[in-house]
């Protein structure tokens, strides 16, 4: 029985991730806010997690404690993706395939797992949960596309977007995004062994 009972529709999630507006493609938008729609309404060990609850968990346990959000890191990488989609667009004189839509949704869903992947303890501490310490978020997340009719294209990015990644060719998309969701990552690294050192 999850906590959270309500379904949360394009409007709602756009709360959350205002670049899901940027999906020209309605369907695909529809879709990727539906899989998040049953990532936040099944995760937290099947309680399901708030909009506040979700908006408050870190970036990410493995960089100390320091002042970013899973959301607001996901919001981040998805505007750099744009941003470096608009750069490449611009700066090369051979036409370079981005398919936009693919690459906000993959954005958008490359850390759609944790949800699933992240519990909390009796105090309340969000940790890594028995599921998620046996099926990682890439794999989580892209079981969740397939669910819900994602395009091979987006799952692809999901899957690919960590570690587990590393021996597949990426596409431009997948590209794009690793490097996006690395230049958060290393910053986060960064300022949480610059917190733990004061």
């Amino acid at each position: 029985m999850t906590t959270t009972q309500r379904t949360y529709g394009v409007n709602e999630i756009a709360e959350l991730f205002p670049s899901l507006m940027k999906i020209g493609d309605k369907s695909l938008r529809e879709r990727v806010a539906a899989v998040w729609n049953e990532a936040i309404t099944t995760g937290c060990g099947g309680k399901g997690w708030t909009f506040d609850q979700l908006r408050a968990v870190k970036f990410t346990l493995l960089a100390g404690d320091i002042d970013m959000t899973f959301v607001e890191h996901l919001n981040s990488c998805a505007l750099q993706c744009i941003a470096i989609a608009d750069v490449l667009e611009n700066s090369f004189r051979c036409d370079i395939p981005i398919q936009r839509d693919y690459l906000i949704a993959g954005a958008l869903l490359a850390d759609v797992g944790k949800p699933l992947e992240f519990d909390k303890d009796v105090s309340g501490k969000v940790i890594q949960g028995p599921f998620g310490q046996q099926v990682r978020h890439p794999f989580s997340g892209v079981a969740l596309a397939y669910k819900h009719g994602i395009p091979g294209e987006v799952m692809h990015i999901i899957a690919t977007h960590s570690h587990e990644g590393d021996k597949m060719e990426r596409s431009i998309e997948s590209i794009i995004f690793h490097h996006a969701d690395f230049v958060d990552f290393d910053i986060a690294k960064f300022l949480g062994k610059r917190a733990t050192k004061k």
